[in-house]
């Protein structure tokens, strides 16, 4: 089932990386600032880096110095790894890493064409990031961690690449309570963001048992119902991938694609009643693990 759920979302996501979102489309733009993002952010990073695919903004809550390693896990068009590397600067180092092909190209052109000489990205799983064990003081992530079929591995291996003392801050959906039924089980909402959602309480307990400290999961208050300001946009995470006239064209076959399916659960659901947008932040322990709490709450 993991393998058929790898595939779907490396599918749907790498045909979001080939269409033309960007942030110069207006909705794009205003997902993004719906999420945290200011209109000067988002104008200082090349255009194609958004594609409406956020659900928070991770650099806002992970206090990057210069000369720190920040890796973005799900890293996409490398919205929050070009942001960040400007926060850690030119002695610094920005990395992303993504399992879809066409996403890690998209970026890698985004960092050519305005001359990024701090970021890298990598394709790889996100339980297999190809970084050594302790190297990086922090780890970023935006509306990604719900999709990982086995989110204690993720954790884990979060866990081994940071440093002692190193951070978590991570943008993500989490329910508040059960799913109904038809979602929980829909492929089309796993892809969208939701159906791979874990309850709040289940991610705390989940990175307390990898090894973290000063765990904290804090509703951002958003509402989700933002994601519709994407033009023909499906839901969560999943927007119209192409041009206007080919997403409205018929499907060639009867069956629903995972648009109509996502709409359909939606339509007769409020999302907001069950999930929402949080901030995660969590802490590797070390010697100095106290002096490294500064997430959502504990710093100003």
């Amino acid at each position: 089932m993991s393998e058929q759920i790898l595939d779907s979302i490396r599918s749907k996501y790498g045909a979001v990386a080939q269409s033309n979102l960007s942030n110069e489309h207006a909705g794009v733009q205003a997902v993004a600032e719906a999420f945290g993002y200011s209109a000067e952010e988002l104008t200082s990073i090349p255009a194609d880096a958004n594609m409406g695919l956020s659900c928070g903004n991770p650099t806002a809550t992970a206090h990057l110095r210069p000369g720190e390693v920040v890796v973005d896990l799900g890293s996409g068009g490398g919205l929050d790894v070009f942001l960040a590397s400007k926060m850690v600067g030119p002695t610094g180092r920005a990395i992303g890493v993504d399992m879809t092909p066409s996403m890690i190209e998209r970026a890698r052109a985004n960092a050519v064409s305005d001359s990024y000489t701090n970021v890298e990205f990598y394709l790889a799983m996100i339980d297999k990031v190809p970084l050594p064990d302790a190297s990086v003081d922090c780890v970023i992530s935006n509306c990604v961690l719900n999709l990982a079929p086995d989110k204690p591995s993720v954790f884990r291996e979060i866990s081994r690449i940071l440093k002692p003392g190193g951070r978590l801050a991570v943008s993500d959906i989490a329910l508040k309570h059960e799913l109904p039924e038809d979602i929980a089980k829909s492929m089309a909402a796993y892809v969208g963001c939701i159906g791979g959602a874990i309850k709040m309480d289940d991610y705390r307990e989940g990175l307390l048992a990898a090894g973290f400290e000063h765990v904290e999961i804090v509703d951002s208050g958003s509402d989700l119902n933002a994601y519709a300001k994407v033009e023909n946009q499906a839901g969560c995470c999943s927007p119209t991938m192409g041009d206007t006239a080919a997403c409205c064209a018929p499907a060639p076959s009867s069956e629903p694609t995972v648009h109509e399916e996502l709409t359909e659960l939606l339509s007769k659901y409020d999302v907001n009643a069950a999930a929402a947008s949080v901030k995660v932040y969590a802490v590797k322990p070390s010697s100095l693990a106290s002096k490294s709490c500064c997430g959502p709450t504990c710093c100003s």
